[in-house]
């Protein structure tokens, strides 16, 4: 069957066609002027020569018009693709490829723009403890591309950087996503433009510092980092969230390092930028690498456009009996915490910035 959009091409050349039929064929003379329809003429008023032109209009117009149609890949035991990479191989721009439960010792390159990656049930659907170009279980260099309901595990690369997803495309959502023992979650570098949206996912057990330390989520200068409702859970070495964004949002979190977790910082904003931390319920734990403070702000340098950082009703907790900042904020930008839950012995801010109670007191 012709698909919709196809039909409605070869719908408007016909009706266009059944408009302007002349009531006589008319050919330009040598000597000017026009030359009488002749019994060649259809009997409904057109002319053989435009209802050919017609016909190879569409001929041409149509495989163009199906191919660019989304199609629906399956993946799965029994299915037209028994793997995700198989399906990569093939995947073309906006197609949906939608995977069956069971677990793919598989990896897979995702180049086409605007796919929709999805699992059945992110439990149920793991795909790992294989790593595509040395980055990566999945690498995603398409643009607009959505990735959700899956598991995805031991990624491991010579570099110590394997991720997840390696994302190398612009614009990337994830959704109701599992990283479990991996070097990186999610690792997106050298991609100066465009947004990293992850909502509803989890990730246990990710980091290393190995070499150059990987991180739960490590966002490079993207236009925006955004993680809202996911929970993080013993992260080694790294950070929880490193973002180098000139945006970053974190919404709505758990973030936690949990009895053996060994993470560095909760949140990392090394180079500034805009930062909004907001109803996230985050913990520091005895084995942390690093005890002196839970979310940095400019470390290494700030070179972002730093118009506001706002942390915001967010609950923090320490395990482990050592004493630590809240926040340290390294911009010239004062920090407004506001309404955030802290133990007495915590230091609420240590550089720039106030902080406001619930009650509407500032120190």
């Amino acid at each position: 069957m012709i698909d919709s959009s196809a039909s409605r091409v070869s719908r408007t050349i016909w009706r266009s066609l059944r408009i302007a039929k002349p009531s006589r064929c008319t050919l330009p003379p040598r000597g000017g002027g026009t030359l009488p329809a002749t019994s060649s003429q259809h009997p409904d008023g057109s002319c053989p020569s435009m209802r050919l032109a017609a016909i190879a209009l569409l001929m041409l117009i149509l495989p163009t018009a199906l191919s660019a149609q989304p199609r629906i890949l399956d993946v799965g035991p029994g299915r037209a693709f028994h793997t995700p990479s198989a399906a990569a191989a093939t995947a073309r721009q906006g197609d949906v490829i939608r995977i069956a439960p069971g677990t793919y010792e598989d990896c897979a390159v995702w180049r086409a723009d605007g796919l929709v990656i999805e699992g059945e049930d992110a439990e149920r659907v793991v795909i790992g403890n294989r790593t595509c170009l040395g980055k990566g279980v999945f690498v995603v260099t398409g643009n607009d591309v959505t990735v959700r309901g899956v598991t995805l595990r031991g990624a491991r690369s010579q570099y110590a950087n394997g991720a997840g997803i390696r994302g190398e495309g612009v614009n990337l959502t994830v959704e109701r996503v599992r990283f479990l023992d991996n070097e990186n979650g999610i690792l997106l570098a050298g991609v100066p433009r465009g947004a990293l949206l992850v909502r509803d996912s989890s990730f246990i057990g990710n980091g290393s510092c190995a070499r150059a330390c990987a991180h739960g989520i490590y966002a490079g200068a993207l236009e925006l980092l955004r993680v809202e409702g996911s929970r993080f859970l013993g992260t080694r070495e790294g950070h929880h969230v490193k973002s180098r964004a000139f945006r970053t949002e974190v919404l709505g979190c758990d973030i936690e390092d949990g009895p053996e977790g060994t993470a560095s910082y909760l949140i990392d904003v090394p180079n500034g930028g805009a930062v909004l931390l907001r109803g996230n319920r985050l913990s520091k734990g005895p084995r942390s690498d690093n005890r002196s403070t839970a979310i940095s702000i400019g470390a290494e340098g700030v070179d972002r456009p730093t118009p506001e950082i706002r942390i915001e009703s967010n609950v923090f907790t320490l395990e482990g009996g050592y004493r630590t900042v809240f926040v340290t904020n390294f911009t010239a930008t004062p920090a407004l915490l506001r309404g955030n839950s802290l133990p007495p012995t915590v230091i609420p801010l240590k550089g720039d910035g106030r902080t406001v109670s619930e009650s509407g007191t500032t120190r």
